[in-house]
């Protein structure tokens, strides 16, 4: 990296990967609804900053725009949507209902990782970007542990944080790859996404009132006469 600044600026996005890919990880192995929300809310958090030091150091407008859609759109708007549509009791919930336990699940989170990397090797030759080395790898393993989120969960709202965390994925990702995407592509996303985690909030507030659970299992047992 030239520069001394830019060395810093680089160092201190390979701290923000690091700790985004962290929260990936807490996002499988944490056990509450709450928890998992928050973990989110921080992964947003981080993907909003790495956006931020990605366009101090290439001068990108665009990426100042991605990182302020991001704050308000996920940090803020989602979790405040998902607050409202979905009912209290949900997150006093104990423990989420999954498929794998836990020692588990991080097991297959090392293998998703480690596969992640060896994905993003031939990407890597393609895209001479001097984040992609840190972004890509890092943003492919997190729609991974996303996609794995969602396949192991059983209950509605950590299925749809987990899909919600693909996306971080793919915009951590993105950012190094594509650092000047149109800012309309971006407000296309920060307007459909909170209208997805509107329309499922209510649809697990009517299943839960309806069933007194959100688990996606018991909607195998209804049936049409």
């Amino acid at each position: 990296m030239p520069g001394s600044s830019s060395g810093v600026i680089y160092s201190l996005d390979a701290l923000t990967g690091a700790l985004f890919l962290l929260t990936a990880l807490g996002v499988v192995a944490t056990r509450q609804v709450l928890a998992s929300l928050q973990l989110f809310i921080l992964q947003s958090v981080l993907l909003s900053l790495s956006a931020a030091l990605l366009g101090l150091a290439l001068d990108s407008l665009h990426l100042f725009a991605v990182a302020a859609i991001t704050i308000a759109t996920k940090t803020i708007l989602i979790p405040w949507v998902l607050r409202h549509t979905v009912s209290a009791a949900v997150y006093r919930t104990r423990e989420i209902d999954r498929a794998l336990n836990i020692p588990s699940s991080l097991l297959v989170s090392v293998v998703l990782i480690v596969a992640a990397y060896a994905v993003s090797v031939p990407l890597l030759a393609v895209a001479d970007l001097p984040f992609a080395r840190i972004n890509l790898p890092l943003g492919v393993a997190a729609m991974f542990l996303g996609a794995f989120t969602i396949a192991v969960r059983r209950e509605a709202v950590p299925q749809l944080l987990g899909l919600l965390a693909v996306e971080n994925g793919v915009f951590f990702a993105g950012i190094a790859i594509v650092p000047n995407l149109p800012v309309i592509a971006e407000l296309a996303a920060a307007v459909d996404v909170p209208v997805i985690v509107l329309v499922v909030g209510m649809l697990t507030r009517r299943i839960h009132a309806r069933l007194g659970t959100t688990s996606v299992g018991s909607l195998t047992s209804l049936r049409e006469y």
